[in-house]
């Protein structure tokens, strides 16, 4: 008898999804503020590009039963709560983002410098989520 099968690797994250209560609230902060261009939308989600991961935002409780597509099915999902979630930015960008989301009126409830020497901002959304800017030094990998 052998011992346990070791999976396949896994290389990164592709997308991650956010539930809003408002996708038209919702799409102006990320466009808006956070300067995301949408590369597909419709009327229950975005789904906007960030380097070679993909960010979705969905109007909560639209995707709760399967969608039927041409090559397949995607099951029900859906979530609630604040959530948590960081973005890439340059350490010299940390001074004029701190500046831009002062002039659209968001509130840093946190900052960390952190030992590696990455600097986190930390903020929230319209729904809730904690949104982390963070640079460079967090961690092993960044």
């Amino acid at each position: 008898m052998s011992g346990p099968s070791r999976p396949p690797p896994v290389t990164r994250v592709v997308e991650t999804g956010l539930y809003v209560d408002d996708l038209a609230r919702a799409s102006a902060f990320y466009e808006g503020v956070l300067g995301l261009a949408p590369m597909l939308a419709d009327a229950r989600f975005r789904a906007y590009p960030l380097g070679d991961t993909v960010l979705l935002l969905f109007l909560r409780g639209t995707a709760l039963e399967t969608i039927h597509l041409p090559g397949g099915t995607i099951p029900p999902h859906d979530g609630s709560g604040p959530l948590h979630f960081a973005l890439a930015v340059a350490e010299a960008d940390i001074p004029a983002w701190r500046a831009h989301l002062a002039a659209h009126g968001i509130a840093i409830e946190g900052e960390t410098q952190w030992p590696k020497g990455a600097t986190s901002l930390y903020f929230r959304d319209p729904d809730g989520h904690l949104v982390e800017l963070v640079s460079p030094g967090l961690w092993a990998n960044y």
